[in-house]
């Protein structure tokens, strides 16, 4: 008989520390060519202002899996419906025989997930003496963001800017008392930027959020939100200045605006 994991199961289960560790190893494993991971299928929703992602993957080894994980993506629904921006399952299968194992909501393993994946970042290739964190967005997967990058590195201030002011000043009294951080509310996005040792952009946004020129030489960037060829938070000049790893080279020259647009520009090389 199948499992069936409500949000409240996985959320009493998986940690940042632990989903850190996991996605890491994953990595590792990806990079030893020990998995079979397809690019995302993203089927827009037009009508809705929606999509639906579609992700299946393979993992071989001792602590294999087989499975798919299914997102629809709503960014206005939190406002407009009450509802996540982020819903989904993940349907896990025996990699031996086929057979359904479990079902386990997505939502929340989701946001864990994308969070630890910057943390991996953050682990390997932010400064080890990062104490000042920027964030863009305040919505779904900013507090899993911060949460990993303050799980790796000594982090003692983080600045929160958002499409508006108040959506920042909320989350910044909500996740100072669940981080035990000092997280401080601004609009003022170069200050935010001049000061910051690491930034994380998790953002719907379309346009660049800030001007790479403002960065301070050895600022870590872990560009999370832009999922489509035209969409991209930060600009030529950022891709310019960095050093870029990617986790998955072909699925971010595929739907990667922030690497897709400079290509086009001819401004760096693949």
């Amino acid at each position: 008989m199948p499992l069936w994991l409500t949000r409240a199961d996985v959320q009493s289960i998986l940690t940042m520390p632990a989903a850190i560790d996991a996605v890491e190893q994953a990595f590792a494993l990806l990079s030893r060519g020990q998995t079979a991971l397809p690019l995302r299928t993203n089927m827009p929703v037009a009508e809705h202002s929606g999509s639906l992602l579609a992700m299946p993957a393979y993992v071989g080894g001792e602590s294999g899996g087989l499975g798919v994980k299914l997102i629809t993506l709503y960014a206005g629904n939190p406002q407009q419906r009450s509802l996540p921006a982020i819903q989904g399952n993940f349907v896990l299968f025996d990699p031996v025989d086929g057979r359904l194992l479990a079902i386990l909501e997505a939502g929340y393993m989701t946001a864990v997930r994308t969070g630890a994946s910057g943390g991996v970042a953050a682990r390997h290739l932010a400064r080890a003496d990062a104490r000042t964190l920027t964030i863009f967005g305040s919505g779904a997967q900013a507090p899993f963001q911060v949460e990993a990058v303050c799980a790796e590195r000594p982090i003692e201030r983080v600045y929160v800017l958002s499409q508006r002011l108040e959506n920042a000043q909320r989350f910044a009294a909500e996740q100072s008392r669940r981080l035990d951080v000092e997280i401080v509310a601004t609009d003022d996005v170069a200050a935010a930027v001049r000061a910051a040792d690491v930034i994380v952009t998790a953002t719907s946004a379309h346009a660049p959020l800030f001007d790479g020129d403002w960065l301070r030489p050895g600022t870590h960037v872990n560009a999370v939100g832009a999922h489509l060829p035209t969409a991209r938070e930060v600009d030529t000049s950022t891709i310019r200045r960095a050093k870029v790893v990617t986790d998955q080279t072909s699925a971010c020259l595929a739907e990667a605006g922030d690497l897709i647009v400079p290509i086009r520009e001819n401004a760096i090389d693949t």
